[in-house]
């Protein structure tokens, strides 16, 4: 009996040890992740809206090649479009992205508000140089500015029969401006027109 106690004191000693230097080992770096083939692209909501606002635009993206793990939907914190509290969350959205597809610039493809916010998080946040391409539809621009900034390809598509944000709202200096008609401002989040003028934006 005294044998069998001696034997199990060592064997609990031993998975003791072996346990603390388990603990005191550093942890291992996680490797780095492999490049997405496609640059990530993000998705910025307006005003009330939410991150399912693109899943048609998603969906048309994928038809034509791109990865759900190459396409973001951020749910924006403030739904009245608080620039502050949008562009703080962007920032931090925009580096998980970057972390999970292995890349250094994203995309974003923004509605409305989300054009404003967009350009905020870009100007304020330092972080233009991890943007790309911007790609605004019916964006409320020139709430934030009125030209492009430096160093990233902006794309700015409104409609003329936009109700709820004024055209001249959506217009940038610098920008590629595209005009279109017969589009509903929330039809430019539904429409195969806008999609298309979308992916070329995103392959030029």
């Amino acid at each position: 009996m005294m044998k069998n106690r001696k034997w199990i004191s060592v064997i609990l000693t031993c998975m003791l040890m072996a346990f603390t230097v388990l603990l005191s080992m550093p942890p291992s770096k996680a490797e780095a992740a492999e490049p997405t083939a496609r640059t990530p692209v993000v998705f910025v909501h307006g005003l009330s809206g939410s991150d399912s606002n693109f899943a048609y635009i998603k969906y048309y993206l994928q038809k034509q090649g791109w990865t759900s793990d190459e396409l973001y939907a951020i749910d924006l914190p403030s739904k009245q479009g608080n620039q502050l509290l949008n562009s703080a969350a962007i920032a931090s959205f925009v580096d998980d992205v970057l972390s999970k597809t292995g890349h250094t610039k994203v995309n974003i493809v923004a509605h409305s508000m989300g054009g404003a916010n967009s350009l905020y998080y870009i100007l304020n946040r330092d972080d233009a140089s991890k943007v790309d391409k911007l790609i605004t539809l019916g964006g409320a621009n020139r709430l934030t500015t009125s030209d492009a900034p430096a160093g990233v390809n902006v794309t700015s598509i409104y409609s003329t029969s936009d109700t709820i944000v004024a055209n001249y709202l959506s217009i940038l200096n610098g920008a590629n401006n595209i005009r279109i008609s017969g589009v509903s401002h929330i039809g430019l989040i539904f429409s195969s027109q806008v999609n298309q003028l979308i992916q070329t934006a995103l392959e030029e």
